[in-house]
């Protein structure tokens, strides 16, 4: 690996051990259930990630967006700081209350517009998980607990209408409706009650729907699948297929939420707004898991009461405490915006670099959520070419190299990103 970006000071990280170390290490006592870049990341602050060496690599994968505001932005990280030296970010038992869990709950809930209004002004509640794929999990226990009480649906009969190259996380329920054949084959038996159609085919969710038919579940744009913004009207004509049938609508903004798309939230861009959202990653600033599952504050009533839903450390203390910082940023730092303007002088450039490079199919993307999908379909050969030339990046179903970088960058890295990805990419 060529090293760049070289510079003088004292230890970095958590340990010294050599690179060569850590890589035998994990090897030996980790499952290899990643196909890694090889480098070690020792630091990790604003858009940089450091290694032992103290060589730099400008992150353009900010984590598949957890990183949002940055890595290890002072202000949240202060935040739990002071939780930790108050003595107020330990998990507390879900059975009482906590002034963290309720505050990050009012922030969030009154950031998001009124959810599922044709249920009513009723305001929005959140219920609180860990990684995303939880909340993903709540969501699908509210679409199916609505066709049972409410659309009247046997007990188990309920079907949930999916997509094609979708990504919702790795859990048995979520991987059992998954395109990807590696992320289910062998975990059988599969979790029923899914009907998978082509994403921005709305005719083909139309031809899906039946009596058993509760809800959809649609990510407003494609991360893992490829980086792909569906055809305009779909988000749309989903709603309105939705209202007409009587299905409960989800939204997954985990990768494409918080401002990532320019928007603070997806679905504003097509003025459509789901019965059901779905945040995670960048809600805790990327320091801590925090995930939340938001609805119609007359549907959470409906689906959840005591025993019916529960989590350790769903919501716990240190958690919320990071969120509430995370969502202070966000907003005071008018993150989104942000997002908006540097992403659309980002793709300005890489549009450039496409029109003269014989590898690039296509660039794709909205704010700081891009895709360039390479003809060659390996997108990976370019992506370690790039860490060697101090940019992190990663495939998105194999043939995209994604760009989302955290939305605090400025026009120098920019300039920064785009002269490593003319290296690669223009002959």
């Amino acid at each position: 690996m060529t090293k760049t970006n070289t510079i003088n000071r004292s230890p970095i990280g958590f340990s010294q051990i050599p690179d060569k170390q850590v890589f035998e290490y994990d090897r030996t006592y980790g499952a290899n259930h990643y196909g890694r870049l090889e480098v070690v990341v020792r630091k990790a602050e604003g858009l940089w990630l450091t290694d032992v060496d103290g060589n730099k690599y400008l992150d353009c994968l900010a984590a598949y967006s957890a990183a949002n505001p940055g890595h290890c932005h002072p202000r949240i990280a202060q935040a739990l700081i002071d939780a930790l030296q108050g003595n107020f970010a330990s998990v507390i038992s879900n059975v009482v209350y906590t002034d963290t869990r309720t505050l990050f709950l009012k922030k969030l809930t009154e950031l998001i517009p009124q959810i599922g209004p044709r249920f009513g002004d009723h305001g929005n509640k959140g219920l609180c998980k860990n990684g995303g794929v939880e909340s993903v999990e709540t969501a699908i226990k509210m679409a199916r607990y609505y066709g049972w009480k409410v659309k009247g649906i046997p007990d188990g009969k309920q079907e949930l209408i999916v997509f094609s190259n979708n990504f919702h996380g790795r859990m048995i329920a979520v991987v059992s409706f998954s395109s990807s054949k590696k992320y289910k084959e062998g975990f059988g038996p599969l979790t029923p009650g899914f009907v998978s159609v082509e994403y921005g085919n709305i005719d083909a969710v139309e031809k899906a729907i039946n009596k058993n038919t509760c809800g959809i579940l649609v990510e407003p744009m494609q991360g893992e699948g490829g980086m792909y913004q569906p055809p305009k009207g779909f988000l749309k004509g989903l709603r309105d297929l939705s209202d007409k049938n009587d299905l409960f609508l989800v939204f997954d903004e985990i990768q494409v939420g918080l401002g990532r798309t320019g928007k603070m939230f997806c679905f504003e861009h097509e003025d459509v707004v789901p019965d059901g959202l779905v945040l995670g990653k960048a809600l805790s600033g990327g320091l801590v898991p925090l995930s939340a599952f938001v609805t119609n504050s007359k549907m959470m009533d409906l689906a959840f009461h005591p025993g019916s839903d529960g989590s350790t450390f769903g919501g716990y203390p240190l958690a919320c405490v990071a969120g509430v910082a995370a969502l202070d940023v966000l907003t005071g730092e008018g993150l989104a915006g942000r997002s908006a303007k540097m992403g659309a002088i980002l793709k300005k450039k890489l549009d450039d670099i496409a029109s003269r490079s014989s590898h690039v199919k296509e660039v794709r993307g909205k704010g700081l959520f891009i895709g360039i999908e390479v003809k060659s379909g390996d997108a990976m050969v370019y992506c370690r070419k790039l860490l060697d030339l101090g940019l992190l990046a990663n495939d998105s179903y194999g043939h995209t190299i994604r760009i989302s970088p955290p939305l605090v960058l400025d026009e120098n890295d920019i300039n920064y990103i785009c002269e490593r990805l003319e290296k690669v990419l223009v002959d």
